[in-house]
């Protein structure tokens, strides 16, 4: 228990310091302060930011592509990796193409997105589950293939059925690792979404940031940055609580 506060307490400590070093950067003109706004404006540009409707409903849209595209994404991928994992013919088929596919930049699929679905909810979606869902395929057939054989042996001799290893056998063994891949998962979602939003959007908190950008409205710009952060940490925090309490289920 001490240790864990004492990783928080570091934790806490580097982003103070992070925010500390680039106040001072601004402040004393170390760094152009046109090129780089002082952390202090920037979080008083962030707080008021989030006072304007607009901008609340941009992250409203923004948060519902990235939780449709990952409600999708995962169940669809766990099951083609749970598929994949326990076909010997078929993994070693399809795991050089999903290394493959896995290892091209994303991005470059993003004009057929719209050319297919438009500018609109379905292509931010659509283009966040592609983001997703390969990460999602690698590390379910990695979690199956981590269940100990000697579980499954004693659950089929004890006359387990199908459904009753999955939850019983299966399911416990793979949490703790699936939960890791859930916090690598949201990454490739989250910035799947937000690199569709700004590169073809009419809304959502990607398209607000790249017009700052384009506009060069820097406070706006790390403000947005900056509440990407924390909606990412705060994401990893929550499944990382909960992969440390099913992480003794794993044995």
């Amino acid at each position: 228990m001490a240790g864990t506060l004492g990783q928080k307490a570091a934790r806490a400590a580097i982003v103070v310091a992070l925010f500390a070093v680039w106040e001072i950067l601004s402040r004393t003109g170390i760094v152009n302060p046109r090129l780089l706004p002082s952390a202090s404006d920037t979080l008083a540009t962030l707080f008021e930011l989030l006072q304007r409707a607009s901008v609340r409903k941009d992250l409203v849209v923004t948060a519902s592509e990235v939780l449709t595209a990952f409600v999708l994404a995962v169940p669809c991928g766990a099951v083609i990796g749970f598929a994949i994992a326990e076909n010997r013919y078929f993994a070693e088929v399809a795991k050089p193409l999903l290394f493959f596919a896995f290892s091209i930049p994303k991005s470059i699929f993003l004009p057929m997105f719209i050319l297919v679905f438009g500018v609109g909810f379905s292509e931010k979606v659509g283009f966040g589950f592609f983001s997703t869902i390969f990460i999602v395929i690698m590390s379910t057939t990695t979690a199956v293939e981590s269940v100990k054989v000697e579980h499954l042996t004693v659950a089929r001799s004890y006359g387990a059925t199908a459904l009753q290893t999955a939850f019983r056998v299966y399911l416990p063994s793979m949490l703790p690792v699936l939960l890791e891949a859930l916090r690598i998962s949201m990454i490739f979602n989250l910035t799947g979404v937000i690199l569709a939003e700004m590169y073809a959007s009419r809304d959502g908190i990607g398209h607000l940031i790249s017009n700052w950008g384009e506009n060069f409205q820097l406070p706006q710009l790390f403000a947005g940055v900056i509440l990407l952060a924390v909606v990412a940490i705060a994401f990893n925090e929550t499944v990382r609580f909960l992969e440390h309490r099913v992480s003794a289920w794993r044995t």
